[in-house]
């Protein structure tokens, strides 16, 4: 079964490698996923660009080739240059060892040169090879020509609102698929609704402020997208319950916040109204996820800054 590397962003670096690993086992159940470190290698029938294309924090991505014990001098081993006009050789250190990437990549270089006719290019190249060096292994693998999607556009937003790359590791923590639908029962400006249709998934966007409500229709229809928005209260979502699969939000809080109940007392209610059975994921501030009657799989801590960690509830 073909192997596929993903090296993730150190920044949030549990949720980094959980969202890539739910992402595989979203699309295939049975894939294997061994992480080492920020390194994740995945065993999968699934190909590499569409994991990638819907990770946040995935830096690089591409095929494993194989383990190598050293840079290899077979001719097999450039097979996926065949056809390629221009190439980029890169090392990898994740290590701990002193390793000279410089002298790696050129004698790489020099090497592959020998064994097709690929130019070397620094700048688009149709194929980059990778060898990458970890305490345990090494790896020798490749990324073709992988154009990301193209970010959602935003009429109108706020600072205080969502950052669109924790909103996009919501929803794959989550572990909607495809075919399935998210409810956001604080829709604010839309982020949830417009990260959900930028991967090609359905969304119904809930606010009880109609301005926002507005706010979160322009900007869908900015990007021609079709999510539902509804202007009610968050308890709605029982009424619809049958229309969505799971539900990722971002609680109000602070100033910015139009919510009278106090953020404890909200985040009981909201708790205690969610529908049984759904997937979820739940921002929150962090203090406010203490003596929830919720059976939760996994927690995330995110520092904001000194005075705000927020929290990422996940079932």
């Amino acid at each position: 079964m073909p192997e596929s590397f993903f090296i993730v962003s150190k920044e949030y670096l549990e949720a980094a490698v959980d969202e890539v690993t739910a992402i595989a086992k979203m699309y295939d159940r049975f894939c294997k996923v061994k992480p080492i470190s920020n390194l994740i290698i995945i065993q999968s029938k699934t190909p590499w660009e569409k994991i990638a294309g819907r990770a946040t924090f995935v830096k690089i991505a591409g095929q494993i080739e194989r383990k190598m014990s050293g840079v290899f001098l077979d001719e097999k081993n450039y097979n996926l240059l065949f056809g390629a006009k221009s190439f980029m050789c890169k090392a990898i250190n994740l290590s701990q060892k002193t390793i000279n990437i410089t002298e790696i990549e050129r004698s790489l270089g020099n090497m592959v040169v020998t064994f097709c006719n690929a130019k070397v290019s620094l700048e688009d190249p149709d194929v980059t090879i990778y060898l990458i060096f970890t305490d345990t292994e090494n790896f020798f693998g490749f990324t073709t020509r992988f154009k990301p999607l193209e970010r959602p556009k935003k009429l109108t937003k706020f600072h205080h609102e969502l950052d669109w790359k924790l909103t996009r590791a919501m929803i794959n923590l989550a572990r909607l698929n495809d075919d399935e639908v998210v409810c956001d029962p604080f829709c604010g400006t839309g982020s949830t609704l417009l990260e959900a249709e930028s991967m090609g998934i359905k969304s119904i966007g809930i606010d009880f402020d109609e301005k926002m409500c507005k706010i979160s229709k322009d900007n869908l229809a900015e990007n021609n997208f079709k999510s539902k928005v509804i202007n009610q209260n968050y308890d709605y979502m029982l009424q619809i319950k049958d229309s969505f699969d799971g539900i990722v939000t971002d609680l109000p809080y602070g100033t910015a916040s139009k919510i009278s109940e106090p953020p404890q007392k909200l985040m009981q209610n909201f708790v205690s109204k969610m529908p049984k059975g759904k997937k979820f994921a739940i921002m929150c501030k962090k203090g406010l996820d203490s003596n929830l009657k919720i059976k939760l799989t996994k927690k995330y801590e995110i520092y904001r800054h000194k005075s705000l960690t927020r929290m990422i509830l996940v079932k």
